[in-house]
């Protein structure tokens, strides 16, 4: 009896270890290096996301393999599970979409400026390609970045930045057969990236950013209620100075949930070279049909239940000013009398180490609150027990927005030893942070 209950306890705690092993990702963390439940960088930029039954699928092109589109599986938005290439066929896809009609799955991305379809019986892989690349009717224009939106009546869309840069919406024949139908809207300017969401109101928003490559800019809206305009426009989605969180526009997934329906800003932020690198920065959206507008809610932490559609975000954990820690200048100790809210001017030759700090053995979030003097002369730092971290590579964030979460590993209890310093990119350069301390973010 005693052998049994012993096995029966052993049973119990592995399936409690495993199951706390696999709680997986807590938060979306917009800027912040996200991985896949392999534990492996997420790979599908430009991308966008259908849902099928209670699976959410994320197709993106995959920078790290010459840009074939790459599929994820997630049923909560969450922790992502990677199915692999939707297909090796074509290289060099760029903005891949998917779209399901017919009983069959397509996905169009750009190649060579032009559109490429593949097509799958199941939306989980096995993509072969679709006929032969084309150009946008009714006149031929080349094509480039690309998104897809289905209204509340059915009818789908395809949004693309043409050959002349206009904003051009056309239908898309849906049936057993589908093909790219005529087009609905053709909006002067100099535009990519768009996206559309249709809000319970019944306005349609259009999402697109400027054409700066890599670098972001301000994205920008425009309101209709009719899908083939006339639209008005355009006025900004973020506040201007933050280039959108330094993101671009991909997708806008909308969440129809029990109690309330979400939108969701899909953006990329690009590294400067538009590689592999770059992360993501997803954020909700407000919408206020009223006075037309649409505005991205900052947070730093957020989820939403999927099947309710309610946005949370984060408590804060325990926080450790830096006005408490072991403050150095030059190899000299500065009590910093003159230190307020946070410590200031810290150079290459100064940092502030701050001890006792818990953790729980496993990754965690913890928030860096700082700024700096030029987002481009320098770097900022943590040595987390030693170990050196240039944070820029846990969030495109650092360095242009004053609070920056990054997961870290610290070994349980309050052992832990972080210092915080700078890095100058020349070495005359004036480049100096300001901390105002380290925050535990409880999950």
């Amino acid at each position: 009896m005693w052998g049994k209950l012993k096995n029966n306890f052993r049973a119990l705690c592995v399936a409690l270890l495993c199951s706390s092993s696999t709680l997986g990702v807590s938060w979306i963390v917009p800027g912040a290096v996200w991985t896949d439940t392999s534990g492996n960088k997420i790979d599908a930029h430009g991308g966008q996301i259908l849902k099928q039954g209670n699976t959410f699928y994320w197709v993106g092109s995959a920078y790290a393999n010459n840009e074939v589109p790459n599929l994820y599986s997630s049923t909560d938005l969450l922790n992502w599970t990677f199915l692999g290439p939707a297909s090796t066929a074509v290289e060099f896809m760029y903005r891949p979409k998917l779209f399901t009609s017919g009983g069959k799955f397509y996905i169009w991305g750009q190649v060579n400026r032009a559109v490429q379809g593949l097509v799958s019986s199941t939306i989980s892989g096995g993509y072969s390609v679709n006929g032969a690349p084309f150009f946008l009717p009714p006149d031929g224009r080349s094509y480039s970045d690309e998104g897809i939106f289905v209204d509340t009546t059915g009818e789908a869309y395809l949004l693309t930045s043409a050959d002349s840069n206009n904003l051009q919406i056309n239908q898309i024949n849906g049936g057993a057969t589908v093909s790219i139908g005529s087009r609905v809207l053709d909006l002067e300017g100099s535009w990519e990236a768009p996206g559309m969401l249709k809000s319970p109101g019944g306005i349609y928003y259009l999402i697109m950013s400027s054409k700066t490559g890599y670098t972001a800019n301000a994205n920008q809206f425009w309101w209709s209620t009719s899908i083939t305009g006339p639209f008005t426009g355009p006025a900004g989605i973020a506040p201007g100075s933050s280039n959108t969180y330094n993101s671009q526009n991909s997708f806008e997934l909308k969440i129809a949930g029990s109690q309330a329906t979400t939108y969701i800003y899909m953006g990329d932020a690009w590294d400067s070279d538009g590689t592999a690198a770059s992360n993501y920065e997803w954020l909700p959206i407000s919408i206020n049909d009223a006075a037309h507008t649409v505005t991205l809610q900052d947070f730093a932490f957020w989820k939403v239940d999927v099947n309710t559609g309610v946005v949370t975000t984060s408590t804060t954990g325990k926080r450790y000013d830096a006005t408490e820690g072991l403050i150095m200048r030059r190899g000299l100790k500065d009590d910093c009398r003159a230190c307020k809210r946070s410590v200031p001017d810290i150079d290459s030759l100064s940092n502030v180490t701050i001890s006792n700090i818990e953790g729980t053995g496993e990754a965690q979030w913890v928030s860096i609150h700082y700024t700096v003097s030029d987002p481009t002369a320098g770097d900022a730092y943590v040595w987390v027990n030693g170990d050196e971290i240039r944070i820029a590579d846990k969030n495109s964030r650092a360095g242009w927005f004053a609070v920056v979460p990054i997961s870290l590993t610290l070994k349980k209890g309050d052992t832990n030893v972080i210092t915080f310093g700078c890095k100058a990119h020349e070495e005359d350069s004036d480049f100096v942070a300001h901390l105002e301390g380290i925050e535990l973010i409880d999950d």
